[in-house]
């Protein structure tokens, strides 16, 4: 299965596909995680070491690659022509990072330097790895997408089976919610769920699961303010490796398994 992990930015996007690919892991699959968010704290979810996640070169960084693959011979930058197709069969084989839980981490690209901000490269390395992208049936992929609509808007999750959207009982939240699936809607995107996060009361519960009715989408669960999540990020830990048995980690242990039975129906 690949799944994508979207939403407005601090809804807890990050913690639920970090925690979402260790959980599938723990069930035995071998997963892919790929961080394609500019700001790449996927690692701190997934509980990898700080002193392993700072060696990560993210692959629009890697110059060799990033010539080989990426750019026509004889451009010189950036501002030139990308290579459409660029071969990617073995990107997660030579430049993952191994976590725990049967999970490896691929970073796309970041933004160093205040004007330095094109993504253009890692959209392109993101839509050929989605198309050329062949999982066995003991494998998933997951990938953390930037936050916002960005990288819907440059394909990159075609070919997708489940696309998650994240949001909080906020309106901001939800009207980014309902311009993810309008977007996701004119890709190949297979189906789009919706998951609640920092729920207080059965007033916010409401609201998202009215909000998301109204938009047709399923609704896989909501997940309540949870203060061990709070600690975990305060300790730059994985909220799943200080509590598993938190009230934010058994919920997203439901959602879970409600995701893995509407994509294998």
């Amino acid at each position: 299965m690949k799944i994508a992990v979207a939403g407005k930015g601090g809804v807890g996007k990050t913690t639920v596909a970090g925690t979402l690919a260790r959980l599938l892991g723990r069930d035995g699959l071998k997963i892919l995680a790929v961080d394609a968010d500019p700001s790449y704290t996927l690692w701190t979810a997934l509980g990898i070491p700080a002193d392993i996640a700072k060696k990560i070169v993210p692959l629009t960084q890697n110059e060799t690659l990033v010539k080989e693959r990426l750019k026509i011979e004889g451009a010189e930058s950036y501002s030139g022509f990308f290579k459409l197709n660029p071969r990617v069969d073995d990107l997660s084989s030579k430049f993952a990072v191994q976590g725990p839980d049967n999970v490896s981490l691929l970073v796309a690209g970041t933004v160093d330097t205040g004007g330095s901000g094109c993504m253009c490269p890692s959209a392109t390395l993101l839509k050929s790895l989605m198309r050329h992208l062949v999982l066995g049936t003991d494998e998933a992929f997951v990938m953390d997408m930037d936050a916002g609509i960005e990288n819907l808007g440059r394909g990159t999750t075609r070919g997708i089976d489940a696309l998650l959207v994240v949001t909080e009982p906020g309106r901001r939240s939800l009207e980014i919610l309902t311009k993810i699936r309008t977007l996701a809607g004119d890709i190949d995107v297979g189906r789009i769920f919706a998951v609640g996060n920092k729920v207080t009361s059965s007033a916010d519960a409401q609201m998202i699961k009215e909000w998301v009715e109204r938009e047709g989408l399923s609704l896989l669960g909501s997940i309540p303010l949870d203060d061990v999540i709070k600690e975990a990020d305060r300790r730059g830990v994985a909220p799943l490796d200080l509590d598993s048995n938190s009230t934010g980690m058994r919920a997203i242990a439901e959602i879970k398994e409600r995701l893995v039975k509407q994509i294998n129906r």
